[in-house]
């Protein structure tokens, strides 16, 4: 729960996890948007627009998602790449009625053992259509699990495709 003088939807949250993988190849997994499908378990498919064809800084893109109970709510998204800093930071934002929505951010840290991840997100506008959506279905809590499960299937992949000569 955000601090009382915090309004409850302008929240932000971040979880971590080690991988046993170099903070390159992590970074390229994740900075890689349309394989975010393959991790995430609320982003089904992202596609650059505007002739990108790969993460850089003011690079667009639409996000297709879908949530809700049983997965029947869908919807899209547009977005653009605010920091691609290979190695080290990936972060982006999404749009929701043509403004900055949410920020989305990678940072990989070396540490024993692999690589330390840090997904985080910090909501800096919605509609107030959203706000009250948000707060029977528990919006921060799925956020949190979409976190953890993101970055467990990230550690699950780079893990399995890491070879041991890629060890930090």
């Amino acid at each position: 729960m955000p601090p009382k003088n915090q309004r409850w939807w302008l929240t932000k949250d971040s979880q971590q996890i080690v991988i046993n993988a170099a903070p390159a190849r992590l970074y390229d997994m994740v900075a890689d948007l349309p394989r975010m499908g393959e991790w995430s378990p609320e982003c089904q498919r992202v596609e650059w627009e505007g002739g990108t064809t790969g993460p850089a800084e003011g690079a667009r893109f639409v996000g297709h998602n879908r949530g809700g109970p049983r997965g029947l709510i869908r919807w899209s998204r547009h977005g653009r790449v605010l920091c691609a800093d290979a190695g080290r930071e990936f972060a982006f934002f999404t749009e929701e009625g043509g403004r900055e929505s949410t920020v989305w951010r990678y940072r990989f840290e070396p540490v024993d053992g692999g690589t330390r991840v840090t997904e985080s997100y910090e909501v800096r506008w919605i509609p107030a259509w959203a706000r009250i959506v948000d707060v029977p279905t528990n919006r921060h809590r799925e956020l949190l699990e979409g976190m953890r499960h993101t970055l467990e299937q990230l550690k699950v992949a780079a893990e399995a495709a890491t070879p041991t000569q890629d060890q930090p």
